[in-house]
């Protein structure tokens, strides 16, 4: 149960770069799938091959109505041979968004739970109201994140062949940057921005699955909250596309990046370092972003 992995790391060619003395190399994690992309493959392969030995053949998981991890788990459910089941936050909304028409598409089958509840998805009132019907699931958490999830993401690094001092990804429920922690060597550290705004709490999510302390969260960079952007991300991401070629998703590695360069350019990293941004994908979300967006008269090229 394996997607082909052929993972470019690719240099970025930048005056800012050359002005402060840096190297910065993107992680081409996007490439991997189009649908089962980035971070979501790496997230998903262990679960799935877990399933897949329990002899589950329905996988369970939940997420907002524009979520990566559901559009992911949906194709890999289609890919792999498993019936997908989605609970949504929020209300049903007609048509379906291009994140939930796709999941649909894929063969899975929704399930909207009120943002209220959805809250308390943890409690035992939730599984009791919720889940009770899908027993014979395999769960899988929010945003795919659980000890199979980290141990995935552990292997994000491993077939990078230069050395390097930071490594940097965009954090929503803190399992990929677990697993990179896990996986640096003594001098290296990872940064990581939260796409969501009052992350502070991920900092305890995170140290329950990582060995070390070589990490730091910037919380600067969310724009206002999960999936919230203005004119000045919308520019960079359609900047950076004609500058180098490279599309990137405005919930996640789209701020992730904006962040990277404003710290880069307010000095925060040594001359000489080497740095490593991980595109985790996602790309899927921005036709449903640039729905959202058009009557301010942005779009995402």
């Amino acid at each position: 149960m394996n997607l082909p992995l052929k993972v470019p790391l690719q240099k970025v060619t930048d005056s800012l770069l050359e002005e402060k003395g840096l190297d910065v190399f993107i992680k081409r994690e996007d490439l991997i799938h189009d649908r089962i992309s980035g971070n979501k493959w790496r997230k998903l392969h262990y679960n799935l091959q877990e399933a897949a030995a329990k002899k589950y053949s329905s996988l369970l998981t939940f997420g907002g109505a524009h979520s990566n991890h559901i559009a992911a788990t949906a194709s890999a459910g289609k890919q792999f041979g498993f019936h997908t089941i989605g609970l949504i936050r929020g209300e049903a909304v007609q048509p379906l968004n291009p994140t939930l028409q796709y999941a649909v598409d894929c063969g899975m089958q929704l399930r909207y739970v009120s943002r209220e509840d959805y809250r308390d998805k943890t409690s035992k009132a939730f599984a009791e109201k919720y889940l009770l019907d899908f027993s014979d699931c395999y769960l899988i958490p929010e945003g795919g994140t659980n000890l199979l999830a980290v141990k995935g993401c552990e292997e994000i690094l491993s077939d990078v062949e230069i050395d390097f001092d930071f490594v940097c990804c965009a954090v929503g429920t803190g399992g990929t940057i677990s697993g990179l922690i896990n996986s640096l060597k003594p001098h290296q550290r990872a940064l990581g921005f939260p796409s969501l705004k009052g992350a502070d709490f991920l900092t305890e999510e995170i140290a329950k699955y990582v060995s070390n302390s070589q990490w730091t969260l910037n919380l600067d960079h969310h724009f206002g909250g999960y999936a919230k952007v203005n004119k000045a991300l919308i520019d960079f991401i359609n900047n950076f596309k004609t500058t180098h070629h490279i599309s990137l998703d405005p919930v996640y590695t789209g701020k992730m990046l904006f962040g990277l360069w404003d710290l880069i350019e307010k000095d925060y990293f040594r001359r000489g370092s080497t740095i490593i941004a991980i595109h985790t994908g996602g790309l899927q979300g921005i036709e449903g972003m640039n729905q959202r967006i058009k009557n301010k008269g942005l779009q995402i090229l």
